[in-house]
């Protein structure tokens, strides 16, 4: 069973740094493309970023491009986003999801990812 438990959420004040972690079991992320999307409030969802050890592919979403940076551990199974200079815009829950088509061709599209954690609430603001 494929599960993918996010973590690090929180209240963070604009300009400030976070750091999501999810927790992969099921499947092992080196095999597969892994990212983050996330949904604000009355908005659709939205990729973040996404990564694929296995043929080195690596795609940002151009508002996070920059201030955004999307890591795996192997040895822990776990996909990280460290996000610096938030801002009131990042607030959001944030997914994790994994997909069998690599970062190079599935375009950040929700479609394509077909395992989901549950989220976590980021939420930025002074």
């Amino acid at each position: 069973q494929v599960q993918l438990v996010e973590s690090g959420g929180g209240l963070v004040q604009p300009g400030n740094s976070l750091k999501l972690s999810c927790q992969v079991s099921g499947l092992t992320v080196d095999y597969f493309a892994v990212g983050w999307f996330r949904q604000a409030p009355g908005k659709e969802v939205e990729g973040v970023s996404c990564i694929s050890n296995s043929d080195g592919g690596l795609e940002y979403g151009v508002p996070v491009k920059g201030r955004f940076t999307i890591s795996t551990d192997s040895a822990r199974n776990a996909v990280f986003l460290q996000m610096h200079n938030l801002k009131p815009e990042d607030t959001a829950v944030y997914y994790c999801a994994a997909s069998t088509v690599s970062c190079h061709y599935n375009d950040l599209r929700r479609s394509e990812f077909y395992y989901w954690g549950q989220g976590t609430q980021v939420t930025v603001a002074s």
